[in-house]
C-alpha cells in the first residue's frame, strides 16, 4: 500500500499529526508512507523516522503547485489522506492521483470547500487535534489510540554550544509567537526566569527563532541577570533543547508542541487558543489558560479592550511550574 500524508503546515499542526502517522505504520508495517509539507516545515518531518519520502511545495505559486503534483504523480498512492481541512491542501491530495482521498467531514473544516475533493470523509469529533487525526484513520479500520512520537535524535551544535556555558540543569523559555494574541508579556517571562534560577535552582534559557531578537533581548533585561540567551537553533536543536531540559514554558507555538512530542516537562500559557485542543496533552503537564476569558479566540490580534493574557500573573506562572517540576527540583532554602 503507497500512502500519502498531506499536512503542510503550521509546525505545531505538523507536530500533532505525527501520532496518526505513527499509528499508520504500526497498522501497516510494509506500506510506503509519503508526507507533503511546506518548505519551511520540512526539517520537523525530516525528524520523522516512520516516513519513507518528505514531498516539498516548495512555493505557493502555479510553477510550485505543478512541480510538487508531478513529483506526487510519479508514485500510485492507493490513499491520500488530507490532516490540514484547507481547500488547497485538498486540492493537492486529490491532484496526487490518489484512488482514495480522505478528510474531515464538512463539520470538522477549517475550509468548508475542502470537502468536494474527499472520496470519504470521517466525523472527528471533539478533544486534542491529536485524537481527531486518529480517529480519521478509522475511515481505513484503524482503531488506534496510542500516541507515539517516532522522531529521531540527532547531534545538535546548539547543545553543545549550550553545555559550554551551562553545565547543569536548565530550563527552557519561550517568549514568541507568530500570532502577537499568543505572547505573554516579555517583562513577565523575565520575571519568571528570575523565578527559575532563585527558587527552581535551574538556568533560564531564553529561546529565539527569526525575528525575535529583540524580544529574547526584553526578556534578558527583565530577568535580573539570571538568564542566558540560546544559540541561533534549528528545528533539529530545538528537539535537542527540549529532551535536555529539566522544565519547557512557552505559549501555543511550535517550540512548546516539540517539547510535548519528546517528553519534555511543560508549562503552557494559552490565550486565544484553547488547551484541551492544541495544549499539552500528557496529564502531568500544566497550563496557565485565559481562553474561557478571551474574547478572541483563534485571532492573530487582539479586538478586545482588555486583552485576556494581560490578566495571566506571574504568580499564577509560578505556581504552574512548581506544579510541573519533578519532586526533587525543590524550591530553594
Amino acid at each position: 500500500m503507497n500512502i500519502l500524508i498531506v499536512r503542510l503546515g503550521a509546525l505545531g499542526d505538523v507536530v500533532h499529526a505525527i501520532p496518526a502517522v505513527a499509528a499508520l505504520r504500526a497498522a501497516f508495517p510494509s506500506a510506503r508512507i509519503d508526507w507533503l509539507v511546506e518548505a519551511k516545515h520540512r526539517a520537523v518531518v525530516d525528524l520523522v523516522t516512520v516516513v519513507d519520502d518528505v514531498i516539498v511545495l516548495e512555493r505557493s505559486t502555479l510553477a510550485g503547485w505543478i512541480g510538487v503534483v508531478r513529483t506526487l504523480r510519479r508514485t500510485t498512492y492507493d490513499v491520500a489522506i488530507d490532516f490540514q481541512g484547507l481547500l488547497k491542501s485538498a486540492v493537492l491530495a486529490r491532484a496526487s492521483g490518489a484512488a482514495r482521498v480522505v478528510g474531515f467531514s464538512m463539520w470538522h473544516l477549517r475550509e468548508k470547500t475542502a470537502r468536494p475533493f474527499y472520496s470519504e470523509a470521517s466525523e472527528a469529533g471533539g478533544g486534542h487535534v491529536i485524537t481527531r487525526n486518529l480517529r480519521l484513520l478509522r475511515v481505513l479500520g484503524v482503531e488506534d489510540e496510542q500516541i507515539r512520537f517516532p522522531i529521531r535524535d540527532v547531534p545538535s551544535p546548539a547543545l553543545q554550544e549550550l553545555r559550554t556555558r551551562v553545565p547543569g540543569r536548565f530550563a527552557l523559555v519561550n517568549p514568541g509567537a507568530a500570532w502577537p494574541n499568543k505572547r505573554w508579556p516579555s517583562g513577565r517571562f523575565g520575571e519568571l526566569a528570575a523565578f527559575l534560577y532563585e527558587e527552581c535552582g535551574l538556568t533560564p534559557v531564553v529561546l529565539w527563532g527569526p525575528g525575535e531578537d529583540t524580544l529574547a533581548n526584553d526578556v534578558l533585561a527583565a530577568a535580573s541577570a539570571h538568564a542566558v540567551l540560546a544559540p541561533r537553533t534549528s528545528i533539529p536543536d530545538v528537539v535537542a533543547l527540549a529532551r535536555a531540559a529539566s522544565l519547557v514554558v512557552s505559549g501555543d507555538t511550535g517550540p512548546l508542541h516539540l517539547a510535548t512530542a519528546v517528553g519534555a516537562p511543560t508549562v503552557g500559557i494559552f490565550g486565544p487558543t484553547d488547551p484541551a485542543r492544541n495544549g499539552p496533552y500528557a496529564e502531568a503537564d500544566a497550563v496557565v489558560s485565559r481562553y474561557d476569558a478571551c474574547a478572541c479566540h483563534y485571532e492573530r490580534r487582539c479586538h478586545h479592550t482588555r486583552w485576556c493574557l494581560r490578566d495571566a500573573g506571574v504568580a499564577e506562572v509560578c505556581a504552574a511550574v512548581k506544579r510541573r517540576l519533578p519532586a526533587e527540583t525543590g524550591t530553594r532554602g
